[in-house]
């Protein structure tokens, strides 16, 4: 008979364990679609004099994290707890946590302590700051604040002994696996999801993981290993990789990808974003036609595509004397996301009244985009309404490829 067996560690260095739990079934995190499902990240650490615990996990997952440190030790054994970042699901299970193993000490920054307080109703948390060290016996944690990185509490933690760099969340990506490590799943899915990651999560913080990179580098800090706290694990030329992406979607130059989404109600606008796409390509560019209506391209998804672009081209209808909501919705999740250096343009089809292209129009100037041109038809475009939308996609081309040049 095969011996049922609970939830095990995972070692990812010497004296270093993963003891996180697996979420097969998100998915929806905030508005951010999880098709993949996530983890949550929790490492158990073992030094000579003290054993520690860095991050909990979401609430419902309090008994999975529980039995993977029994996998290793007795949890009661744990000396300290260091929250590196206080969002619920990497503390939702915080206090029962240490009602159930009573640490010594738990370790957050001062944000870190307000915001564990604030949430969970619990003020017993220390202040630990960038700078200050825990000698836990032949390992020694060093921590750095990285303020909206991606919440005001934010840090991360370094152990230069096992040269592992536990990053919170600045490094994640939502995909349920139980292999571990980055380089044990398809590298395609990896790198969409770690970039899909960025876009929705990160990216609105571009200038601060710039300087949390160079902080990092001034610092000495030159991971072997980067645990984060959603996702498989780095280590090896995947760190390399990791960092390199996250200096080029941080500086967001301009690409020859253009994305192109639309709503359409009776093909007329359709017809346009296929005929502008035409044009991008002609112009050199890369079109990358999204469909919005019913489902069948989520707003962040978009934004993924957004991330290495350089254009973005957005279709709508007029309904109701307005751009087509699913329309307003992503613009407004991208708003929030803070896209740079692109470049754009507003395109559709009305039946009487026309607002909906001008205001996409207005609401892309307003994030910064630069905007080309409007192209606005009446019903069904005709052969000079799609040459028309031909020459606006080609234009967009053109333009990008003036800024790629430059």
């Amino acid at each position: 008979m095969t011996e049922i067996r609970p939830c095990h560690a995972v070692q990812i260095a010497e004296n270093i364990w993963w003891v996180g739990a697996i979420d097969w079934s998100l998915r929806d995190f905030h508005g951010y679609s999880t098709p993949r499902g996530t983890t949550y990240n929790s490492y158990l650490l073992i030094g000579e004099d003290r054993k520690i615990l860095i991050d909990t996990v979401k609430a419902p997952y309090f008994d999975e994290m529980m039995h993977r440190i029994s996998s290793v030790i007795d949890p009661s054994e744990i000396d300290i707890i260091v929250s590196n970042h206080s969002e619920m699901d990497h503390t939702g299970s915080l206090v029962r946590t240490v009602e159930a193993i009573k640490p010594e000490r738990v370790l957050a920054s001062a944000m870190g302590k307000k915001h564990i307080a604030a949430q969970l109703g619990w003020d017993g948390a220390e202040v630990v700051k960038s700078g200050d060290t825990l000698d836990a016996g032949g390992m020694t944690l060093h921590f750095m604040e990285t303020r909206m990185l991606h919440w005001p509490d934010s840090m991360v933690t370094w152990v230069p002994e096992r040269r592992v760099l536990f990053s919170q969340d600045i490094t994640g990506l939502h995909l349920a696996t139980r292999a571990l490590w980055a380089d044990e799943n398809p590298s395609d899915i990896v790198r969409y999801e770690l970039a899909k990651y960025y876009a929705n999560i990160v990216m609105p913080y571009s200038a601060l993981v710039l300087r949390f990179l160079d902080q990092a580098e001034a610092a000495g800090i030159t991971p072997e290993v980067v645990a984060n706290d959603h996702g498989p694990i780095f280590r090896g030329d995947y760190v390399a990789k990791v960092l390199t992406w996250y200096r080029e979607w941080a500086l967001k130059k301009p690409t020859r990808r253009v994305v192109i989404p639309y709503a359409t109600m009776w093909g007329s606008t359709e017809k346009m974003a296929r005929a502008a796409a035409e044009g991008v390509a002609n112009a050199g560019c890369e079109p990358k036609v999204m469909a919005l209506a019913n489902g069948i391209t989520h707003r962040s998804d978009v934004a993924e595509r957004v991330l290495e672009a350089g254009g973005l081209m957005v279709g709508t209808p007029t309904l109701n004397n307005h751009m087509f909501p699913v329309i307003a919705d992503v613009l407004m999740y991208l708003k929030g996301l803070k896209p740079r250096n692109m470049v754009g343009a507003a395109f559709g089809s009305y039946g009487w009244s026309g607002e909906g292209v001008p205001h996409v129009g207005e609401f892309l100037e307003g994030m910064g985009v630069e905007v080309v041109d409007t192209l606005n038809v009446r019903f069904v475009p005709g052969e000079e309404d799609l040459a028309a939308a031909y020459e606006l996609g080609y234009r967009v081309g053109q333009r990008i490829q003036e800024l790629i040049g430059s």
